[in-house]
């Protein structure tokens, strides 16, 4: 049997500065998922204002696609907006503010983006979005509202331009979740993931669920 994919591998493409992120993930508030690769070194490094006591998390699931310079930004960026002004005197030397509570603080949840999610060069996202399966993101976009599952959008703000496909074939993908199978197993499923001829994929995948049940 020739040699499977191996998730833990920190560069899969020898001679080129792609990275698997999982096996490189040192912070305990960012998962993510098997063979999710970022086109650079330092994929940490593009998580910005992420401090544990907000207790927000950046959730990634597996073949993602994440191009150099996309940047996730946690909801340590946030100042309070419910006050007169929204300067920031209590992380600053020698000014007398108590630390808001993180009731007064605008904080929107975690950050999770969906499986084989396409984010685009320089793309921003912003705390809290939820980024379906399958999602495409324009290059430079700044999204900072949630994504459905196989949609693309691009902008900023980030606007949804289409549907990959239409809703049989999205609910078909939803319920397969390819992602999830053993990597051997997605082997044998490539010429299926690469076929641009969508009725045969939908009566492929048909066939395939229901030879489970």
């Amino acid at each position: 049997m020739d040699k499977l994919p191996d998730s833990s591998v920190i560069h899969p493409v020898p001679g080129f500065s792609v990275t698997y992120v999982k096996p490189t993930i040192t912070r305990p508030n960012i998962e993510v998922g098997d063979f999710t690769y970022y086109s650079g070194e330092n994929f940490e490094a593009q998580v910005t204002h992420h401090y544990e006591f907000y207790g927000d998390k950046l959730i990634i699931g597996k073949f993602c696609q994440i191009a150099e310079g996309v940047t996730f930004i946690m909801n340590g960026a946030n100042h309070m907006m419910n006050a007169v002004s929204t300067f920031p005197f209590y992380i600053l030397e020698n000014w007398e503010q108590d630390t808001p509570s993180l009731s007064e603080m605008p904080v929107k949840g975690d950050t999770i983006i969906g499986n084989d999610v396409w984010l685009g060069q320089n793309a921003t996202i912003l705390p809290g979005v939820h980024i379906g399966d399958g999602a495409i993101i324009g290059l430079n976009s700044v999204v900072g509202g949630d994504v459905e599952p196989y949609t693309i959008v691009a902008g900023n703000p980030a606007k949804p331009i289409r549907k990959r496909f239409d809703d049989e074939l999205i609910g078909l993908l939803e319920e397969f979740k390819w992602w999830d199978k053993p990597v051997y197993e997605i082997q044998t499923l490539i010429p299926l993931l690469s076929d641009s001829n969508l009725e045969l994929v939908k009566r492929e995948l048909k066939n395939r669920m229901s030879d489970t049940f």
